[in-house]
């Protein structure tokens, strides 16, 4: 149940980015006016980046795939050891989950660093940006204490660290889920080393 509720709020998120920044975010007007026959183009065509974006935004969805699900055990894991009052385990936890953000930053960037569009190419650099800065000041970790945190907070996040990247590619499909519960440890008992 989490799982999908963690599924369709992060669905949901990045497609209203999505749709809010659809078409890469530029304005094209879209009508059509009768030019005189006589008159020469006076400007050269928009180039067509729409293959290229395609095919980058296609091998973003293994990335969704793999990295928010790892993010999501990850952070399972903390959780869970953050209720076991077992804080060297969840510092451990929390490190894997940046690790996962790092990694992300890293393929996002990679993928559009070669981009057509510049602004695809610029949007994945701000996206990789807020990925690192999350894994590195950790603020986001501190506050997801418990799962009802994670509910709370998961949408936002995942909003603020994709959105310039989702407004090309949409959001993630909802089978790249960060849900906690499939893969977060039994509660470990407090006496475990």
């Amino acid at each position: 149940m989490r799982r999908a509720l963690l599924a369709v709020i992060a669905g949901g998120t990045l497609l209203a980015g999505a749709a809010a920044c659809d078409g890469g975010g530029k304005n094209e007007d879209t009508s059509t006016a009768a030019a005189p026959a006589t008159a020469a183009p006076t400007t050269s065509p928009t180039p067509d980046y729409a293959a290229d974006t395609a095919q980058i935004c296609g091998r973003f969805q293994s990335i969704y795939q793999v990295e928010l699900r790892n993010l999501g055990s990850a952070m399972g894991k903390m959780i869970t050891y953050k209720e076991a009052k077992q804080a060297p385990e969840a510092k451990k936890a929390e490190n894997a989950a940046a690790g996962q953000l790092k990694s992300m930053a890293t393929k996002i960037r990679t993928e559009t660093a070669g981009a057509q569009d510049p602004d695809f190419k610029e949007a994945g650099a701000t996206t990789a940006a807020k990925l690192e800065a999350s894994a590195k000041d950790r603020k986001y970790f501190a506050k997801v204490k418990s799962l009802k945190d994670l509910n709370a907070t998961i949408e936002g996040q995942l909003a603020e660290w994709l959105t310039p990247v989702a407004g090309y590619c949409g959001a993630p499909s909802a089978s790249a889920s960060t849900s906690p519960s499939a893969s977060a440890p039994a509660a470990p008992s407090p006496s475990a080393p």
